[in-house]
């Protein structure tokens, strides 16, 4: 059965029908998907942010109350202390720099040896209080992968919000002269770019030439990678499908493009998501849908329920019909396109 036969029968039996994942895997020859060692900490603060986007798969913004407490910042510290095979924390949220926590999250994890990256909507450095922020982020040496779903003005303020790009451009000008995203600076600065709608991202090679072509030309502003994602169909982006009568086509977009080439570089393989009260998740997606990580427990598994992450391959990672967001096309990861 093709790819295009195999979609067809998933929604051939009406929209409510949801897409096997798993049953795709074992048609596919993939066989179950399984952990890897876990190398990569993704930790999310919360759900609040200074933005409310349209495609965000958090639901974040401004009044959300979810917020992660001291003791679960501190317990995340302890554990990775004790995950030497950890070697990059990726924190996220909402926006990550409004945690109270996110300094000590920072410095703790950098005086540990870790790499660390922020996932930055970059308009939150102009907030009141962040005064500082870019300066910080460069003394401690952060990645900064930040949001731009588009290099022109009209596309990124119908996603994000009324004069977000003026902002943002205001935002990479400041990091550009703290030395962020200068061609062989230790100050990385990658951007992310996602569809407008119901679509798969274009090749991402020809995408970040495109943007650093017009970045530079337009506003002289440098950047080092360009990372394309795709939208998952879940919260903020599953209601507008919803709402546009366009789930049934963008969930048979996904499953007819799935690729068997993108599942050994998932980052689910290799990757433990704790949530903002401690649970722990095998994705940012899963999270988000409170699918708990795939290990046996008893219980939802927490981050005191384990004195390390080391040591957890070979067990079982949830999935979902969301899951063929990461695989359609070249695929899509928080690291940009996988094949």
């Amino acid at each position: 059965m093709t790819l295009h036969e195999t979609a067809f029968s998933i929604f051939s039996g009406g929209s409510s029908f949801t897409p096997d994942f798993a049953r795709t895997l074992e048609k596919n020859g993939c066989g179950t998907l399984v952990r890897e060692e876990t190398t990569t900490l993704q930790i999310n603060v919360g759900k609040l942010c200074n933005q409310a986007c349209h495609h965000c798969h958090v639901e974040a913004g401004p009044k959300r109350p979810e917020i992660m407490r001291r003791e679960v910042a501190e317990r995340v510290l302890e554990v990775l202390a004790a995950s030497p095979s950890i070697t990059t924390v990726d924190i996220t949220g909402g926006a990550p720099e409004l945690n109270a926590n996110f300094a000590l999250l920072v410095r703790e994890s950098g005086r540990l040896g870790r790499h660390v990256i922020d996932r930055c909507n970059l308009t939150v450095l102009l907030e009141p209080g962040q005064e500082h922020l870019a300066e910080f982020l460069a003394q401690h040496e952060v990645e900064i992968i930040a949001s731009l779903p588009c290099y022109t003005a009209k596309n990124v303020d119908q996603q994000r919000g009324q004069g977000v790009f003026e902002k943002s451009i205001r935002v990479l000008r400041l990091l550009n002269q703290l030395g962020y995203g200068v061609p062989d600076s230790r100050l990385q600065l990658n951007l992310i770019y996602n569809p407008l709608g119901a679509s798969l991202p274009p090749a991402q090679g020809k995408l970040e030439e495109d943007y650093k072509k017009h970045l530079q030309e337009n506003f002289g502003i440098q950047f080092h990678r360009l990372f394309t994602l795709t939208n998952m169909p879940i919260k903020r982006f599953a209601d507008y499908l919803a709402q546009s009568g366009k789930h049934e086509s963008y969930m048979s977009l996904l499953v007819n493009h799935f690729n068997p080439g993108t599942v050994t570089k998932l980052m689910c393989r290799a990757l433990v998501s704790v949530g903002w009260d401690g649970k722990l998740y095998d994705c940012d997606f899963n999270q988000m849908l409170d699918i708990e990580m795939g290990v046996q427990t008893g219980q939802p598994p927490t981050i005191w329920d384990f004195p390390s992450f080391s040591g957890l391959a070979g067990n079982r990672i949830a999935t979902g019909s969301h899951c063929f967001g990461c695989t359609a096309g070249a695929g899509s990861s928080c690291g940009g396109s996988l094949a």
